[in-house]
């Protein structure tokens, strides 16, 4: 089924943890999209995508050009070359420079995000170093769209979870182990209004 509400979840250094943590408590019924853009260099996003699909129920991807996006799949922005961007509700892999010294850049995802699905996205930065990510933040919450950042505790490098929570644009600020539950709160309530 075509999704309406789309998770937008940006992370680097250590992220990987985290990753697994919240997709682990997610139910296979989740009723939104997932996409991640985790830093990582591109010869190791299949190994990326295998071990989310380990710990979770839901679907696990390498995004593909042209994709439609689909409830309870989660889709991970291939590493290195092109950024990830959500156009017409298919994913769309551009060309561009960097953004924040990255690419994939989490602001460029969020941006589209932000702009595509409003009020029904859900942004989440976790663990990581630099700022990528503030920006993207910034937009999902100017759009209506709820934000979260992993805290200063449970990240192994505090510099984007930060770097979001300093825009003032963010509505929680929780530890890795509750971001799932509050996701599925936040989506609870977005499917009410």
């Amino acid at each position: 089924m075509q999704a309406e509400n789309v998770i937008a979840i940006g992370s680097s250094t250590g992220g990987l943890v985290a990753l697994k943590e919240i997709l682990s408590q997610f139910p296979e019924n989740l009723g939104a999209a997932i996409i991640i853009v985790q830093h990582m260099p591109g010869f190791i996003s299949k190994s990326v995508v295998n071990t989310l699909q380990e710990v979770t129920k839901l679907r696990v991807k390498l995004s593909k050009e042209g994709e439609i996006l689909e409830n309870n799949t989660v889709y991970i922005a291939p590493g290195g070359d092109r950024h990830l961007v959500v156009n017409g509700k298919k994913i769309r892999l551009v060309d561009g420079e960097k953004v924040n010294f990255c690419r994939p850049s989490v602001d460029v995802m969020m941006h589209s995000i932000a702009e595509e699905f409003g009020e029904r996205a859900i942004g989440t930065i976790l663990t990581g170093m630099g700022c990528d990510g503030a920006g993207g933040i910034a937009s999902i919450k100017a759009r209506g769209g709820v934000t979260i950042a992993q805290d200063k505790t449970t990240s192994a490098v505090f510099g984007m979870p930060k770097a979001a929570i300093d825009t003032g644009k963010v509505d929680s600020v929780i530890p890795s182990y509750k971001i799932a539950s509050e996701i599925i709160e936040r989506l609870n309530h977005q499917r009410l209004t």
